[in-house]
């Protein structure tokens, strides 16, 4: 679909779950409100997160894919905010998912690779829309605890206290046709049918059950993220043969991956991610919520399928960093795209002011509320990345340029940080859009690398790290 085009163009209920009262019982939890309190909280619009897996932002209609996976987010879109260029602010799970719950960057969380638990005293949006006198529940995936396939304890979990449906690592706990989480007791819960469809049959009986006072809830599913250990995508039955010749984006196109094994399963949960979308907005439709709820949809990183390194992401390249973000509901509805550059870890600030909640000097994120106005004179000109675990690399990213570097002494899974850097990656993405050909090395983009560099250099003390020395790079690909 052409951008021009993108704002002209115009499931059934859920399944009966046994955790009904549970869920029920959750529903009364939250402790005793005044009066008062009660009746500003009733005031404010819930918010619902529908956050995603791996998911590349060009899987979307609304972003220009073809393959009309998402007719559900795309409607969304055309009715509330689509955010053009989002990003996420570190590519692999854990530290992503540590910023987005915070608002800060993963030197701030301490969660900068996998196997890292949110340290306790961090607060999360949980914990500052309890605050507003909301019922907060988690739904799926956490992977901020570090206990893999156990349950995540009490004080782990990051302040959400309401009401607990999900699991650390939910590939090492469940498969795509066995769902198994745990409880707010840390009881095994098993659901049935595809794992897409338990979480939002989850999801849909949270709503049902606290739709008479406001909530926040955080739906995290594992889809498009493969299973780790059959080292495959799978979709539902069926699906993947839909997408059997699919689309191939063009920066995958030229390169050795696994690409063309892994797509129309990719596609094919995609596809059922977005049907369980319609299926939440439904619901929401029939309980008359819907002109009351912020949905927010996004991912926690984009995949490149191998073909810039060894596995799926952990890389500064579009496919492994660039997200769909989309965001609808009361204060959003403005049928609007906006063109600035922002990270995931401006979300969470976007969400608070979106609800009339104080924004918290800890976050390191901006609210993007002023960029629905239109007041973008001061919104940073660059999103700001930091890598681990396949390297220790920074990069940003501009409106024309990606500069990237790499500690080549250091160990992406050791190490957080280096006191020396040198430079690995400059495309410019005017001309490449596709980052094919990488001009690090070349004598006549010195200056470009030189005014990249001091720009990334600000911005990973603006991060909270110490300022590194940035070595030029002395060969390109």
């Amino acid at each position: 679909m052409k951008r021009r085009d993108f704002l002209k163009t115009a499931s059934t209920g859920a399944a009966a779950l046994s955790l009904s009262a549970r869920m029920s019982a959750a529903a009364q939890a939250g402790g005793a409100a005044t009066e008062r309190g009660a009746d500003m909280a009733a005031e404010r619009s819930n918010v619902l997160v529908f956050f995603t897996d791996q998911q590349r932002w060009d899987t979307v209609g609304a972003y220009g894919s073809p393959m009309n996976l998402t007719p559900n987010l795309d409607a969304l879109a055309r009715r509330g905010v689509l955010f053009e260029k989002a990003f996420t602010c570190q590519p692999v799970c854990a530290p992503a998912r540590a910023s987005l719950q915070t608002g800060r960057y993963a030197t701030a969380t301490t969660v900068w690779r996998n196997g890292l638990a949110l340290p306790a005293e961090e607060k999360t949006l949980a914990h500052y829309f309890k605050q507003g006198r909301y019922t907060v529940g988690y739904i799926g995936k956490w992977h901020l605890a570090d206990t893999r396939e156990k349950p995540v304890p009490r004080e782990r979990r990051g302040g959400y206290e309401d009401f607990w449906l999900g699991a650390d690592a939910l590939e090492h706990t469940s498969h795509p046709y066995d769902t198994v989480m745990f409880d707010a007791d840390d009881q095994e819960v098993k659901l049935p049918g595809y794992r897409v469809d338990a979480l939002t049959d989850a999801a849909i009986r949270f709503v049902q059950d606290n739709r008479e006072r406001p909530f926040f809830l955080f739906v995290s599913y594992l889809e498009p993220h493969q299973q780790n250990d059959m080292n495959a995508f799978v979709a539902p039955e069926g699906y993947a043969e839909r997408y059997a010749n699919p689309y191939v984006p063009p920066d995958l196109r030229a390169r050795p991956g696994d690409w063309f094994q892994h797509l129309p399963n990719y596609y094919g949960m995609i596809a059922r991610l977005d049907e369980c979308l319609g299926r939440m907005l439904a619901e929401l439709e029939r309980l008359k919520l819907a002109d009351r709820t912020i949905v927010a949809f996004t991912s926690d990183h984009g995949c490149h399928f191998r073909t810039r390194n060894a596995e799926y992401k952990r890389s500064c390249h579009e496919g492994s960093i660039r997200l769909p973000l989309v965001v609808q509901g009361p204060g959003f509805d403005r049928s609007l795209v906006v063109p600035e550059l922002v990270s995931l870890v401006d979300l969470p600030p976007t969400l608070l002011e979106g609800t009339g909640l104080p924004v918290p000097e800890a976050m390191q994120g901006r609210s993007m509320m002023p960029l629905l106005e239109r007041r973008n004179a001061d919104w940073r000109k660059e999103v700001f990345v930091q890598i681990s675990e396949s390297l220790v690399g920074r990069a940003i990213r501009t409106d024309r340029w990606k500069y990237c570097v790499y500690a080549p002494e250091k160990n992406g899974g050791r190490d957080s940080a280096s006191e020396e850097y040198v430079e690995r990656h400059i495309y410019d993405l005017a001309a490449d859009p596709w980052e094919q050909v990488n001009l690090i090395g070349r004598g006549e983009y010195r200056q470009v690398a030189d005014e990249l560099g001091q720009t990334l250099k600000r911005r990973m003390v603006e991060a909270g790290e110490a300022e590194p020395k940035i070595v030029p790079g002395r060969y390109y690909e």
